[in-house]
This record gives structure tokens, sequence and C-alpha cells, in this order.
């Protein structure tokens, strides 16, 4: 049996009517001619829709296989489970995105077919002068208040909004309202579902010259309207100099790295996502022998134990985990 080693993957790309080219002249991937390359999905497993590795031994394989086969040297604690349980992805918000909300754990479980609830944490890139973050419901807002906006087309005087600076985080807990705003580009990890329900969509056509479906039923049944707003999340100090905690709930961890000298990651049992955002770096016992630059994920798994990083002067990465 082949070793596992640290793994590439190619990313799927998805056209949306809100994205742009960002994704190609930004973060490298490669796009077509067209305007609306609005998703990069980096690491993902959810049935026919598979992240296939493209480097080492065991190019061509999928990310759902190497769970199925190779689960207990992935997932390591976290063995089994029936996919990959994660999801990371790079956005980019030419136009906004609909006003959303997705469903939590036990809802998602109800549906046919059953799947995951969808909390999600986004990392800002790039923004834009005015460019807004739509994050839970103002104070107050209740079902029928929300839902008579939403028929009225006034669905934005009742989101909580601010400006994000760069490299802000927001964490997006399952049943909150929410909206990326035009001219951002975002970084995303989320459970690995895409259950997506669309309250509103700024009044604007879709590509066929029609308004585009809404899912208003199943996302006020799904929307938490005890949550209200939700702000920026406080990086903490962990106790590894550089690295910063960004989030932590029962779905995932996520940390901040900003380093200039080789340090370890791994080593707790864990697979561990890293993803470039700033600078390169080199991956002991990548069989690519290339520096990992921005835009490009690497996914670790718990069998390796510790693996170096080494970056070629400053880099910084998001490490996402399980708990």
């Amino acid at each position: 049996m082949k070793a596992l080693y640290p793994l590439r993957f190619r990313p799927i790309l998805r056209r949306h009517i809100w994205g742009g080219r960002r994704l190609g002249s930004l973060l490298g991937k490669e796009i077509g001619p067209e305007d609306d390359y609005a998703e990069s999905w980096e690491i993902c497993d959810r049935g026919p829709e598979q992240t296939v590795l493209e480097s080492g031994p065991l190019a061509g394989v999928s990310l759902g296989r190497l769970v199925a086969e190779r689960g207990a040297e992935l997932l390591g604690r976290h063995h089994p489970k029936p996919r990959f349980p994660l999801l990371m992805k790079f956005l980019d918000a030419t136009q906004p995105i609909s006003v959303q909300v997705h469903p939590d754990d036990a809802q998602a479980a109800l549906l046919n077919p059953p799947d995951l609830g969808k909390s999600e944490a986004w990392v800002v890139l790039s923004a834009e002068p005015g460019s807004t973050i739509y994050a839970g419901l103002r104070p107050g807002v209740d079902r029928k208040r929300l839902e008579n906006a939403i028929r009225n087309g006034t669905c934005r005087e009742l989101l909580h909004q601010f400006q994000p600076n760069l490299g802000d985080c927001v964490y997006l807990p399952a049943g909150t309202v929410h909206a990326l705003g035009k001219g951002l580009m975002v970084a995303e990890i989320q459970q690995s579902s895409d259950v997506t329900y669309r309250l509103f969509d700024w009044n604007r056509l879709g590509p066929d010259g029609k308004l585009r479906p809404l899912h208003v039923q199943q996302g006020l049944e799904a929307t938490d309207f005890d949550r209200g707003p939700i702000e920026r999340q406080q990086p903490r100090a962990t106790d590894r100099p550089g690295v910063n905690r960004l989030v932590e709930c029962d779905k995932f961890i996520l940390d901040r790295w900003q380093f200039d000298s080789p340090q370890s990651a791994g080593g707790d049992q864990r697979a561990h996502i890293i993803c470039v955002l700033e600078g390169s770096l080199q991956v002991r016992g990548d069989p690519t022998g290339h520096a990992v630059i921005r835009g490009r994920t690497v996914l670790l798994p718990a069998v390796l134990g510790e693996v170096e990083l080494s970056p070629q002067g400053r880099a910084v990465l998001l490490d996402a985990y399980l708990p």
C-alpha cells in the first residue's frame, strides 16, 4: 500500500452570476475566458463533487476514496466518518451574493437525502472600498418582519452590516442570515454541506432574464431569530508564537499563522487543512518538491505526525481542523 503524504488536490471551479475573474488574477487559478468564476473548492468530498489528488503516487484518487479506504490514516482520532467533514473554498464576490441561510445538523438530517448542516467562517483576502458584509439580523427582527421585508424587497434594511478590513474573520453558525457584498474575496472553511436557502437576491435578474428562485419558507424555518448581529471575530493568542485562534466551535477550529522560520504542523492525530494566504512555503514530504504558493491548499493526513513547514520569507496561512 502506498504511504500517504502531504496531499494537493485539483480544485473544483464553480461559476455563478456574482463571480468574477480574481480567482485567476489574484490567486492564480486556471480559469477560462468567462467573467463569472465565483468559487474554488479546494478540499471537497460531496458525492459526485470530489477534489482529486493532482500529484504524487496517488494522483487521480478522490478525497472520498481516501476517506473510504484510508480513513484511519487520513482522519486519525476522528475516524470513522462517512465523508470528509470539512470543505475549504475561496469566493470572489464581484457582485453581492444572495441573502441566504443554512440549516443546522438536525434540520439537514431530515432532508432527502440527509445532509450536514452548514456552519462556516470567512477570512477576508481582498476588500474594495465600501465593500460590505451582512451578518445576522438587527436586534428585534422576528419572523413576520423578515418575511414581510422579503416580500417587499426591503430585506437589506433588516440585516446587520459592516465594512470589513483585510484579514477580518467572521464566524457564521448555521441559522445565521448572511451575505457577502460586492468587491469582497474571502477564504471560507465550512461543514461539508451545500444546502443553501436563498431568502433575497437584491431584486436582480438571472442570466435568463428572470428573477432567480427563492426558498423563503425553508429559509425562515432554518433561521435562528434569537442570534442577532454577528461581529468580527477577535483573534486570540495561542501558546505558539505567531499563531492566533480565529474560530473555535464544535464543527471546526481555524487558526491563522504568521511566521518567517520553520514550524511544525500536525502531530495531534488530526488531519489539517493548510491554506496559504500570503508568501510561500515548503512542506516536508511533499512529492512535488515545489513551494506551496498563495491560493494553494494542502491536506496533511493525521498519520504523518508533525510536518515541517518552511516559509520562504514571511508567510501567512490558515490551519483548519476538527475539534
